[in-house]
């Protein structure tokens, strides 16, 4: 992922990786769409974060991680991450 991506560039990239990961729909992705609606596990989530640290080059901080509930959190977090050019900090 680019830092200069915007919150919609985000956002593809995101659902492009559930898509791919988790063969869903990307219809049914939105910044709404809670992990246990998408079938989302606590084990394919950390497949998911394997892959935002491949594309981000960088660790996501594992508090912020733990916070997450919806597609929206992990956009929110991984542009904190990308805007800052560090790990992102608990809220």
């Amino acid at each position: 992922m680019e830092p200069q991506l915007d919150e919609n560039g985000v956002f593809e990239k995101i659902s492009a990786v559930m898509v791919e990961l988790f063969d869903l729909d990307p219809a049914t992705i939105t910044r709404e769409s809670r992990f246990e609606q998408l079938g989302i596990t606590s084990i394919d989530a950390i497949d998911m974060v394997v892959e935002l640290q491949r594309l981000t080059g960088r660790k996501l901080a594992e508090a912020g991680i733990r916070d997450v509930r919806t597609v929206g959190d992990v956009v929110a977090l991984v542009q904190r991450h990308l805007e800052k050019g560090k790990q992102p900090q608990p809220a």
